[in-house]
């Protein structure tokens, strides 16, 4: 059954790179013009067994976001999302909320980083922090969309997160993932969602820190 979803994998995401490869270049040229380049954000996320890969998002956010954050100190959590962050474009907005800021990470499934089902992948920096219990989740491939995603997304805390991924780890099957599919898709175009202030995070880059 493994093989089978592997398999799913590629064809259904050369598929969707080679169907959506207009909604590609309509979306490259409206991120250009609006804050100019680069189109594709590349971020570091621990994939299967925590090995390292370059995720791939459309951008969403000015392209100095990152020195942007540090500088406005936005917030304690180093890998928490804000509500209503002042450094997302007009065209990220949409994105976000039509969730096609992912649609990139085609490419990492293609290439074997990713599957189009699993647990969305974490910051390597985040997955250092991880207890014992939490690493349930790195047991499979990283995925596009996943149980925890349709179950609440941004809206739920990490402890949550990280039980709902290891459920979704112990219970896998292709039925299940068809499920999620079809969850996510019920779910596109919904407002974007107002992400829970999770104290989880801050509390262990504390610890981990100098």
């Amino acid at each position: 059954m493994r093989l089978v979803k592997a398999v799913l994998d590629r064809l259904l995401s050369l598929l969707g790179l080679v169907l959506l490869s207009p909604v590609f270049a309509v979306l490259a040229i409206w991120i250009v013009c609006e804050s100019g380049r680069p189109v594709l954000f590349r971020q570091r996320r621990a994939g299967r067994d925590a090995k390292p890969f370059s995720m791939l998002k459309f951008r969403t956010m000015v392209a100095n976001a990152v020195e942007l954050g540090r500088e406005l100190q936005l917030s304690d959590d180093p890998f928490g999302l804000l509500p209503n962050d002042p450094r997302i474009t007009r065209s990220g907005r949409f994105l976000r909320r039509t969730s096609l800021d992912e649609l990139p990470q085609l490419w990492n499934v293609l290439r074997g980083q990713m599957s189009l089902v699993g647990p969305r992948p974490d910051l390597v920096e985040q997955v250092a922090n991880y207890e014992p219990a939490d690493r349930r989740r790195l047991d499979v491939k990283p995925g596009i969309t996943g149980w925890a995603q349709v179950m609440g997304r941004d809206e739920i805390p990490w402890e949550e997160r990280f039980r709902l991924d290891a459920w979704y780890v112990d219970n896998w099957s292709l039925g299940l993932d068809a499920r999620i599919v079809l969850m996510t898709f019920t779910q596109l175009g919904r407002p974007e969602p107002e992400p829970v202030e999770d104290t989880l995070n801050i509390e262990r880059a504390k610890r981990s820190g100098p």
